[in-house]
């Protein structure tokens, strides 16, 4: 069973920063592409980055040269570094892991953690 725990969120000014985990478990998590999406109340889900299992990273406009993805193959673990946080950066993050194999693609979730940018 794999598992995806996400870890980090919470409240913070205009301005701020934060740092969000995401712990794998029950998989060989350096295989597979790691993402991170956010939805905002009464918006669709949206990649905010994304981290290939070969170290590339692609990145919304909306978030560029303000967040930052990285992994740790190790730690089974993938993080994101949002600096310079904005009131419209609020949502509820999620991170993925994907990897298309030869008959089926896998597809897992977190649960999500909420971040607030709010003064």
């Amino acid at each position: 069973q794999v598992q995806l725990v996400e870890s980090g969120g919470g409240l913070v000014q205009p301005g701020g920063s934060l740092r969000l985990s995401c712990a794998a478990s029950g998989t060989i998590f350096s295989i597979y592409a790691m993402g991170w999406y956010r939805q905002a109340p009464g918006k669709q889900r949206e990649l905010v980055a994304g981290i290939t299992s070969d170290g590339r990273t692609n990145y919304a406009d909306s978030v560029k040269g303000r967040f930052t993805i990285s992994r740790d193959n190790a730690k089974k673990t993938v993080y994101m570094q949002m600096n310079s946080l904005k009131p419209e950066d609020t949502g509820v993050y999620y991170c993925n892991g994907n990897l298309v194999g030869t008959t089926r693609t896998y597809d897992y979730w977190g649960q999500g953690t909420q971040v607030t940018v709010s003064s």
